[in-house]
């Protein structure tokens, strides 16, 4: 974890000191060359070693392997005084606290006043890390919680102690959003923070109301997938993934700690993770967990665990009206609301690991994080939840839903009755084109930062220049208009390309630049290829040919357009996503954005940018759009 998060730090042009323990013997190679304990390359063997395995890991920690760079190397018995060089030191040693405090001690011989420290934990207290520490260090000192991969996970849990200085937490959130392109949460110093607290306790409701209802491991990650707006890893992949010890040790630091009967209740660990941590089954490392992949004689198959019997048995896909409802519907909001909306087992189960979460999640405020947005933000980023738990209240109706929770016996914290009684229908509203949030009984506005543009809150406020159903053409201020995709998956058809003409036409009248961006899912998957397909398939040649030309003859509107055009894709750009691109002045890419014509790997030629030819007489100075 160490070294992936040097790693990203390195993404961002951070130089950075990798500091291991000094081994204590010599390994077989080390021997054979004729090395002592006394050679740097021994006593640098393991962070040499974690460096050197980095370009391998998958996903990759680097955006490029040259940025290994600059990362040195070394060990903190030679090194450890070389700290008093940098910025900051990010303590990520084993998750025990006599070796966190050890550690700490060690550091602090060579703390300068002004050096920032942190412990990267999933739940130590950052108190208890401190005792026995200097008040200057205390004031200096914090948790990181940097979730794993760092360089994909966007949570970084910041978490302040007792005696942690306002303005380096305040310096920290800034440089973590600024440079590191992280999502900050400030926690409180409670068991397991604030994603691992409610996150945990989610994944063992729902290993309860599995054993309970008698429901199949097929059954369990079919409900608590994408149809509750999550990954599809679900919850029991989820689990094989993360590694069922690694989850136990999670869950019982939160179950040792809390004083609550209740909540110790909650997070006692159910018989059948035991039994699978006791037979070894682990998860994906250990080849055997709630999954295990067999190789057979038609090739690799995915077996899932039958928990009355304890053996793997060939997959089923369970099918139920509630879940095709899911299916069937569009946005994580409609596809709870349509599980929920069913009759059958399934919309039963989503509904009582649904309810638990919530209470669960409404009984924390104040405890672990100080309001709503928090937690949302927590779990959308450390998670990959659509939706926060609040925000999933709010799409089910929160009035409505507290009520059949009371009334089937489930308590409904205080504050969240007062809430609904004071009239108040959703955790979250828009007022006067800003997002407000519940805050202690009132309402209160979302802070936006000032470099930070929000098309949806712009629209809110009435910004739209010119709209169609594929996209809409909005003033951001300082002579700027963003043209925004929201089509379905923001694939591009006639809407949108007819929408790029337009806007290249008010820009120019009325503008100094256009920028192409959204806030979607990702930024375009490509043309409407299902419109294509029809019309090849009824030949219709002249209206394949109309379609393709309006698509070239859009493409170099932008490509010849005398004001400056940039396109910022993120996440998935593909084919006309990327001809959309290729036409503007300037790209200013997410660091995580998938960008390439792929409708070539399956024998279509990318034509939307017109064909290379065209652009093959380019002035000097100019770049083709590609195609």
């Amino acid at each position: 974890m160490g070294a992936s998060i040097a790693a990203h730090l390195a993404n961002a042009g951070i130089p950075c000191l990798l500091l291991d323990i000094v081994p204590d013997s010599l390994a077989g190679a080390e021997e054979a060359q004729g090395l002592t304990l006394a050679a740097p390359a021994v006593r640098n063997r393991l962070a040499l070693g974690a460096l050197a395995l980095l370009p391998s890991v998958h996903p990759a920690p680097f955006y490029d392997d040259a940025f290994a760079s600059l990362i040195e190397p070394g060990n903190l018995e030679d090194d450890l005084h070389r700290i008093r060089e940098v910025d900051w030191v990010i303590e990520a040693v084993v998750e025990k606290l006599s070796v966190k405090r050890d550690v700490l001690e060690r550091i602090e011989r060579f703390w300068r006043p002004g050096l920032v420290v942190s412990s990267n934990t999933s739940g130590i207290s950052i108190r208890e890390m401190a005792e026995g520490r200097s008040e200057p260090f205390k004031a200096h000192f914090l948790g990181t919680h940097f979730f794993n991969p760092p360089r994909y996970m966007k949570l970084l849990e910041l978490v302040p102690a007792d005696k942690t200085d306002p303005a380096i937490v305040t310096g920290m959130v800034e440089f973590a959003e600024r440079v590191l392109g992280k999502g900050v949460v400030v926690a409180r110093d409670t068991p397991n923070f604030v994603a691992n607290r409610i996150g945990t306790y989610g994944l063992l409701a729902t290993l309860q109301a599995m054993e309970a209802g008698g429901f199949t491991v097929d059954e369990v990650d079919a409900v608590t997938g994408p149809a509750l707006g999550r990954p599809k890893s679900a919850t029991l992949r989820t689990l094989d993934l993360v590694g069922i010890d690694t989850f136990l040790h999670v869950a019982n630091n939160v179950f040792e700690k809390t004083d609550d009967p209740a909540e110790k209740a909650a997070f006692e660990p159910p018989r059948l993770l035991k039994e699978l941590a006791a037979r070894g089954w682990i998860g994906e490392k250990a080849g055997a967990g709630f999954y295990k992949k067999v190789k057979g004689a038609q090739g690799s198959e995915i077996l899932s665990l039958d928990p009355g019997t304890m053996s793997y048995v060939r997959a089923a896909k369970p099918e139920g009206a509630s879940l095709e409802a899911a299916t069937a519907a569009r946005g994580a909001k409609e596809k709870t609301k349509a599980l929920l909306g069913g009759k059958d087992r399934y919309a039963d189960l989503a509904w009582q690991i649904l309810k638990r979460t919530l209470v669960y999640s409404a009984e924390k405020i104040g405890e672990i994080a100080g309001s709503v947005e928090d937690i949302d933000k927590a779990m959308r980023w450390g998670f990959n939840w659509e939706l926060g738990p609040f925000e999933l209240w709010d799409a089910i109706g929160l009035a409505r839903s507290a009520a059949r929770m009371e009334a089937e016996g489930t308590a409904v914290p205080g504050w969240v009755k007062d809430w609904i009684a004071a009239g108040h229908t959703s955790f979250y509203r828009w007022e006067e084109g800003r997002m407000a949030y519940a805050y202690r009984g009132a309402y209160r506005e979302l802070e936006e930062r000032p470099d930070t543009i929000s098309l949806r809150a712009l629209k809110e406020r009435g910004r739209v220049v010119r709209t169609n159903a594929g996209a809409s053409l909005i003033d951001v201020g300082d002579g700027a208009a963003v043209l925004e995709f929201h089509s379905r998956s923001n694939a591009i058809g006639g809407d949108i390309l007819t929408m790029i003409g337009e806007s290249v036409e008010e820009v120019r009248r009325n503008y100094d630049a256009l920028v192409i961006a959204n806030e979607g899912r990702n930024f375009c998957v490509g043309a409407n290829l299902m419109l294509l397909l029809m019309e090849a398939q009824g030949e219709e040649w002249d209206e394949v040919e109309a379609i393709i030309r309006l698509f070239q003859d859009t493409m170099t509107k932008l490509k010849r357009f005398e004001k400056p055009v940039v396109a910022a894709p993120h996440r998935m750009a593909l084919g006309g996503g990327v001809e959309v691109c290729l036409p503007a002045d300037e790209i200013a890419m997410l660091a995580e954005t998938y960008f390439g014509l792929v409708e070539a790997g399956v024998g279509l030629i990318p034509a939307g940018g017109r064909m290379q030819g065209a652009y093959a007489s380019n002035q000097p100075g100019e770049s083709g759009s590609g195609g």
